[in-house]
């Protein structure tokens, strides 16, 4: 099976500058589920990776983040999918950890768990950051337009030549899809 890697908030998700802290904040972007299903049905593995500095900065708790990656997998179970591991960065932007985007660290957490090389693995994301992340592992950076990612074509037209950009995540489950 191959692998791809998503954000969460703005590329499967609704993104919030409040911060997605409860599930009925959390509320799937439309065709993102969909498109989930059918990566992982078309054989993708499908790994998340994922900022969540509300936990650093106390705004909500592990058990709520819990809840919400349980709805999300109870979402996809009932189309027959699984997500195969949520990896997330639980730190403040001020705590100069490894694994905040955009750096690599949380892609290479996820390499060492499932034991996989990521050259060239798809990894989807609607912000500069995950972008630069996926580049700084070695892995295929995608870009959405749903989340930040409109604000991200415009910020970084000139830097965006040589990576694929998309509508959502469903026009690139189908390019990928296509391949």
């Amino acid at each position: 099976m191959k692998l791809i890697i998503l954000d969460r908030d703005g590329v499967i998700n609704q993104d919030s500058d409040d911060y997605i802290k409860s599930l009925e904040e959390w509320v799937p972007i439309p065709g993102s589920l969909d498109a989930m299903a059918r990566l992982y049905h078309g054989g993708y593995r499908i790994a998340i990776a994922s900022n969540q500095s509300g936990l650093g900065r106390g705004l909500f708790s592990i058990d709520d983040l819990n809840a919400i990656h349980r709805k999300l997998a109870r979402e996809l179970s009932s189309q027959g999918a699984q997500v195969e591991a949520i990896f997330f960065c639980p730190h403040a932007p001020d705590a100069k950890c490894a694994c905040r985007k955009p750096l690599p660290g949380l892609l290479h957490e996820i390499a060492s768990r499932l034991q996989i090389d990521l050259a060239g693995v798809p990894c989807i994301g609607d912000s500069w950051r995950d972008l630069e992340s996926a580049q700084a592992a070695g892995a295929s950076p995608i870009l959405v337009r749903t989340g930040n990612g409109q604000n991200t074509c415009v910020n970084h037209a000139g830097e965006l030549d040589t990576i694929p950009v998309f509508s959502d995540l469903a026009a690139a489950a189908d390019f990928l899809l296509a391949a």
